[in-house]
């Protein structure tokens, strides 16, 4: 008697461990390949979802005027974050008020709402004379341009050319709407002297 409990016992643990065995690697089967199939969205979820090639936006402002032009060869919007990639960007200032001014970089990022935009690679920023202002030339690294606010930024090394003064420092703010520029860091000055009457 006492042999055939001794066996219903082994029988019933063997079955018991058998038993969770068999929901443990049910259990982990199904971790692994959640684990996968999130994994495999993430990778896709930062697809583009539209790539333009040759393209042109022109942004309006609230008088129904354009206030800018952004092309460039090839744009790649990636919804995940509702950023742009531009490659060869061209920004052309179209502003009324303020002289225009037009700028070539490597590639830019275009984010938050279509309100910044960020270039890099040999940023070169072209403001051609008028009769209230001097021709402006600057170049840079990286900058960061606000266009709605007619504002641009960097903490990179700059080198600026205003009428034939030249300077240079790391780091700049300007606002073209005030005419306002800030140099950082230290830096050069260079003013040609006048001419004689």
């Amino acid at each position: 008697m006492r042999k055939r409990t001794a066996h219903r016992w082994q029988l019933t643990l063997t079955m018991l461990i058998g038993v969770f065995v068999a929901v443990g690697s049910f259990w982990l089967v199904q971790v692994v390949n959640q684990s996968g199939q999130e994994q495999q969205a993430d990778q896709f979820a930062n697809e583009p979802d539209y790539i333009i090639d040759r393209f042109s936006l022109v942004r309006m402002t609230k008088e129904g005027k354009p206030a800018y032009i952004i092309s460039g060869d090839k744009l790649t919007h990636r919804p995940v974050d509702d950023a742009s990639d531009i490659d060869k960007p061209f920004l052309n200032s179209l502003s009324g008020q303020q002289p225009p001014m037009t700028i070539h970089a490597q590639t830019a990022r275009v984010d938050q709402g279509n309100t910044r935009v960020k270039l890099n690679g040999n940023v070169d920023v072209v403001r051609p004379a008028t009769p209230q202002a001097e021709a402006m030339r600057l170049q840079t690294s990286t900058l960061t341009v606000f266009p709605d606010e007619e504002r641009m930024e960097t903490d990179a090394p700059v080198q600026m050319k205003l009428g034939n003064a030249t300077s240079s420092g790391t780091g700049m703010k300007t606002n073209n709407a005030t005419r306002q520029l800030q140099l950082g860091g230290r830096g050069t000055i260079t003013i040609p002297p006048r001419a004689p009457r």
